[in-house]
């Protein structure tokens, strides 16, 4: 499985795949669910290799480390999912 952040380099950079409409899925604590976003309300701050910032419907900046991402999705298909942990499953 290709790691979170090869995965968003390349939707940044390739633009034969990049063009398309990506959003992710993130474990988001508070709401014990995982919220889907459009990757346009997903900011990488340059030098933070283990967090990206998200903007809620709110206008309110949350820091969300790249861990919690666990789902990309372009153009509506689901194309990359982090494994569930075998050791506690509800992880």
């Amino acid at each position: 499985m290709m790691p979170i952040d090869v995965l968003l380099n390349r939707i940044q950079w390739d633009r034969d795949f990049g063009w398309a409409e990506f959003s992710i899925g993130y474990e988001d604590r508070v709401a014990a669910a995982i919220l889907v976003v459009p990757l346009h309300q997903v900011v990488r701050i340059p030098g933070d290799r283990f967090s990206v910032r998200i903007v809620d419907g709110e206008g309110v900046w949350h820091r969300v480390p790249l861990h919690r991402i666990k789902q990309v999705y372009r153009n509506g298909e689901l194309i990359w999912q982090r494994p569930r942990c075998r050791l506690f499953p509800g992880a």
